[in-house]
């Protein structure tokens, strides 16, 4: 994914790089956290995208509530 932004010139040794340089400035607990969140998100979006494919299978009504 990554390589194809930069035309595949990001290899693991840029990645790595890369992931040093973030825990240097943000640290290892902030990391964590921001990891942490990542996946939530991640796991949040996909449960809205499961939910939003079982539809109901008739329109909802201007009357109608939730």
């Amino acid at each position: 994914m990554f390589a194809q932004f930069l035309g595949g010139k990001l290899g693991i040794p840029e990645l790595l790089i890369i992931l040093v340089i973030a825990l240097i400035f943000f640290g290892p607990s902030k990391l964590g956290d921001l990891g942490k969140g990542l996946g939530d998100a991640i796991r949040n979006f996909k449960g809205a995208m499961k939910d939003g494919d079982q539809a109901p299978s008739q329109p909802a009504q201007p009357g109608d509530k939730k």
